[in-house]
């Protein structure tokens, strides 16, 4: 279930994500880059960052927070799982927290680190309640958390975010540039400063799932060529790799696969990126 945040929020988290499993047997689940960082909150089991030596388990914390992925992470379940994962804006956690976002990025860091001993407070509130209740639980958090803040002036990166997803990821830095009225040098040290990441590699995540809203709605005759063209790929070899690299699956593979669970987070197994 996806809910959206109260709307004064809305400049910071793009939206909560509720995900309940049952199943028991060991998964894999494949959380891939969508532009957003997040925060994740494991109710009741927690998951699995891997295997060592003898397949010994190595658990992530019950709550952590994910930065910009410059490609993908494997985690697993073993057990039924409810999860609750809050989804910035771009630049959200930034604003929020005030700290560079590059700090966090391709990084796993459990909650307490970043928001202190209340993210532990707040993890024990929503085990407590059910969904509606929990959406206010987190409205209410973030609210306070954002009036501790004084927010800067976003409108350099806000500018930049809206051209490069009206864009849908296709343009160039020189167009960035002749948009906004600054430099390159400028314009990448501000998004790697409140994005994670420079603006080119985040107008390839956006148009990635550009190409990846086209493939799901595409009629049956329309080929793979055509919806590459569309999206400003050079060549479907290009945009293979391109996807390979974000996702390790084909986009075929990804089509057919079942388990998508959000944009960005899909059950898979080994060998499903062959």
């Amino acid at each position: 279930m996806q809910v959206s945040p109260s709307k004064e929020l809305s400049p910071f988290i793009k939206h909560y994500l509720f995900l309940d499993n049952k199943e028991t047997a060991i998964q894999q689940l494949r959380l891939f880059s969508d532009g957003n960082t997040g925060v994740v909150f494991s109710l009741k089991n927690k998951l699995i960052s891997g295997f060592g030596n003898y397949a010994e388990k190595k658990y992530l914390p019950h709550s952590f927070l994910y930065g910009q992925l410059n490609g993908f992470k494997d985690i697993y379940s073993d057990n039924e799982i409810s999860l609750i994962i809050i989804v910035f804006q771009p630049h959200g956690i930034h604003q929020l927290l005030g700290i560079p976002a590059y700090e966090f990025q391709d990084a796993i860091i459990t909650v307490e680190d970043v928001f202190g001993e209340k993210a532990s407070i707040l993890k024990e509130k929503l085990s407590e309640h059910n969904n509606p209740a929990r959406i206010e639980i987190l409205n209410h958090f973030f609210r306070t958390l954002a009036a501790e803040k004084v927010i800067s002036n976003y409108q350099i990166i806000n500018n930049s975010l809206n051209f490069i997803i009206a864009n849908k990821g296709h343009f160039s830095i020189k167009q960035l540039v002749d948009y906004t009225g600054y430099t390159e040098r400028h314009l990448e040290r501000k998004f790697k400063e409140c994005v994670g990441l420079n603006p080119k590699k985040f107008g390839n995540i956006i148009r990635l799932h550009h190409f990846l809203k086209l493939l799901k709605e595409k009629a049956d005759e329309t080929n793979l060529t055509a919806i590459c063209y569309d999206t400003g790929f050079a060549d479907q070899s290009h945009l293979i790799k391109e996807f390979k690299k974000h996702t390790g699956l084909t986009p075929t593979a990804y089509l057919h696969s079942t388990g998508k669970l959000t944009n960005n987070l899909i059950k898979t197994f080994s060998g499903s990126s062959l």
